[in-house]
């Protein structure tokens, strides 16, 4: 059993101790699947992978309500509340874009920008909702590629895979989310 493990168990419990130490066992590795979906932003971002982690953070452990079986269960929640954070904020610049809220505001570090386009991001978003329903493992797989940055490896670890069933779950996930998205789209090439 991982030390995750255990201090997820010890939490779940009821031990108060056992939360603080989770943050520092599990940061560096939520960091790490930041700066891997962050890598492609464009230059001159001011907002930073750490304010994607901590906002998922508080998407996941910020009311103490969330219980996680496992490590495994604890990183997928996350890859989800990473996800959805770039989905909000890609409705919000969508928003945005399209004259909503005129009012000049200032940014705040917690707003992650997304180096692909609004449209796409949300358009792969829609589509992965669909392919959850037929594919669940598929779309898990794309989750945690597209939208958190995990390497095969990772996601094979995250989800208790070999790496070579995450291989074919993200081509067929890719092929599948092409077609389905082709249209809604005018370059149509999501998931590179």
């Amino acid at each position: 059993m991982s030390a995750v493990t255990q201090i997820l168990d010890r939490v779940q419990q009821g031990d108060p101790k056992a939360a603080d130490q989770l943050l520092p066992l599990v940061y560096e590795e939520l960091r790490k699947l930041a700066v891997a979906r962050m890598a492609n932003e464009k230059a001159g971002q001011t907002l930073q992978p750490t304010a994607l982690v901590h906002e998922a953070w508080l998407k996941i452990a910020g009311n103490g309500q969330e219980h996680f079986a496992n490590r495994r269960h604890f990183f997928k929640a996350a890859a989800t509340a990473m996800q959805q954070i770039l989905i909000d904020n890609a409705r919000r610049k969508q928003r945005l874009k399209h004259g909503a809220n005129q009012v000049g505001e200032e940014l705040h570090e917690s707003r992650i920008a997304v180096a692909v386009p609004s449209e796409e991001l949300l358009a792969v978003n829609d589509a992965l909702a669909a392919l959850a329903r037929e594919e669940p493992e598929a779309a898990q797989v794309v989750q945690m590629r597209y939208f958190v940055g995990m390497t095969v490896p990772e996601i094979a670890d995250a989800l208790g895979l070999s790496p070579r069933t995450v291989d074919r779950h993200w081509a067929f996930a890719r092929a599948w989310l092409k077609r389905t998205i082709r249209g809604s789209l005018s370059n149509g090439d999501a998931l590179r």
